[in-house]
Formats: structure tokens, C-alpha cells, sequence
């Protein structure tokens, strides 16, 4: 079991949880991602790590409540504990001789792009960060990240907070401007991520994504993570989560994303009934 020593409220629909798990605190690496069941009759489900402390023996975790599971994680407090954690799971994201990287975080996947900035920028490459959001009220993480970039560029998309615009709009007036990167990294909604390898293709950048499909075991061995690079079948949970973003299937992705939603409703209803009827 491990114990939750932090739970902050980033917005309403966002909370971040510090959770005790040394011994993947000292072998986690960015991009690399846990899977979780709050408790015997939880599903699994996997959560990209925000942040290794090896000193403390914790991780972070910063999820969206937008599933049942996700909900009854979120009922859970400071001295609570998850039933089990398992990881680090997937490869860790590629860092090694990188100079200059644009790094662009969409809504959460900004809590995955993150700890990506923030090892680029201590190992001295030059960072700058795109985070989107649809309002102002959604931002999380600004200091954070600001302090994990060498330029930060947040975006909105109703310009609430004096930048409107997309993620993609920044990115092409950079790119447009002269900017080169050794790797455009962008993690985040799978119609973002398409749209930026979209933008980067005619200049030829480097462009790679985080795919975050559902997973079940973390193993390879269940097959649900299964995507489309390059027209050959691969496994997000082992062969990724970071792929090239111009060899990506994106519409079958998008596809596939979209198969359980009606169970994902029905699961979601019948937790919010259960709790009603508990009250």
C-alpha cells in the first residue's frame, strides 16, 4: 500500500497527490508512467509521473477527475492509502544531447510536459515551453513550469488570460521566426498532439508525442495500448509512450479512443449514484 502525503487542489477539475513509492522514486525518469488501483475492486489505470523526490522516497501524480475511478481516487486525503502502485513502466524520454527543445503541454498532458522541460533545462538545453489551456482558470502548474523553461508561452483559447490562441499558432510564429529545435516534444489531447506534427512536418522538425491510450497490464501483453507507427502495430506501454509524431496514426487513435465512452459514462453515473445514496 502506499500512503498519500500531499493532495493539493490545482482547479476543479485537476488535483495533484504526492504519494510514497521509494523504490520507484529512485529508478522513475521522465516520460516514464505508473499504474494504480485505489483498491481491490478499482480497474487499473495508468498516470504519468510529474515528479521523482529519490530523496523522500515520493512521486507526484496530477490527474483529471473525469472517470469513475479517477473520482474515488480523488475522495482519498493526506494519510490515506492507494492499494497498489506499480512502475516505472515505458521507456523514459530521450534527453541525451539535447540543445534546444520546444516542449508544448495541452490542459494535464502540461503536468507530463513538465518534468520532460524540467530535465532538458537543468542539463542546460535551451527550453522553450507552450502550455494551452481552454481558460484561465484552468492553468496549473505556471511557476512550475516557468521554472523549468527557458521562455514560457502560455495560450488560451478564449485569450482570458491576454494570450489567445492555440498551442499550434505559438509553435508556427516561432518556426515561422527562425526558430530550430533538436525536438518539438508535445504531450497532451490526441487532436493537439496531430495538429502539431501537423505544423512542424514542412519544416521538416523533429516532432515527438506522449501516447496515453488505455492500457490494462503496462506489459504489452493485454494489447488494449496497440497504435499505428510507421504502418506497424506497436504498444504504448512498452515500446513508448514516445513515438514520432509524423509516423503516428492519429485518426486511429483517435478512433480508438473514442470505443468506450459509453461504458466510461455509464461507470462514471452509477459511482456518482452510489455516493448520493451513501450521503
Amino acid at each position: 500500500m502506499n500512503k498519500i502525503v500531499k493532495k493539493q487542489v490545482l482547479n476543479d477539475q485537476v488535483t495533484l497527490m504526492e504519494v510514497e513509492a521509494p523504490r520507484i522514486a529512485r529508478k522513475g525518469e521522465p516520460g516514464q508512467f505508473i499504474i494504480l488501483r485505489v483498491n481491490e475492486q478499482g480497474e487499473r489505470i495508468p498516470l504519468t509521473v510529474a515528479e521523482y523526490n529519490r530523496e523522500a522516497g515520493t512521486i507526484t501524480i496530477i490527474f483529471q477527475i473525469v472517470g469513475a475511478t479517477t473520482m474515488e481516487l480523488n475522495e482519498l486525503n493526506e494519510g490515506d492509502y492507494i492499494l497498489d502502485v506499480a512502475g516505472p513502466l515505458g521507456v523514459a524520454s530521450e534527453t541525451e544531447g539535447i540543445k534546444r527543445a520546444a516542449v508544448i503541454g495541452g490542459g494535464l498532458g502540461c503536468a507530463i510536459a513538465y518534468p520532460q522541460a524540467k530535465k532538458l533545462h537543468s542539463l542546460g538545453a535551451h527550453v522553450d515551453m507552450i502550455a494551452g489551456f481552454r481558460n484561465k482558470d484552468l492553468i496549473i502548474l505556471e511557476d512550475e513550469m516557468r521554472n523549468a523553461s527557458s521562455r514560457l508561452f502560455v495560450m488560451t483559447d478564449d485569450g482570458s488570460n491576454g494570450n489567445k490562441g492555440f498551442v499550434t499558432d505559438k509553435l508556427k510564429e516561432l518556426l515561422e521566426s527562425g526558430e530550430r529545435y533538436d525536438v518539438v516534444i508535445a504531450i497532451g489531447p490526441l487532436i493537439m498532439m496531430k495538429f502539431v506534427a501537423a505544423t512542424t512536418k514542412p519544416y521538416n522538425q523533429k516532432t515527438v508525442v506522449s501516447m496515453n491510450p488505455i492500457m490494462i497490464d503496462g506489459t504489452g501483453m493485454c494489447g488494449g495500448c496497440r497504435l499505428t507507427v510507421d504502418g506497424k502495430v506497436k504498444f504504448a506501454c512498452v515500446d513508448g509512450p514516445d513515438f514520432d509524431g509524423h509516423l503516428v496514426d492519429f485518426d486511429e487513435a483517435i478512433r480508438r479512443a473514442g470505443m468506450y465512452k459509453e461504458q466510461e459514462t455509464r461507470a462514471r453515473e452509477e459511482h456518482c449514484r452510489l455516493m448520493q445514496q451513501a450521503q
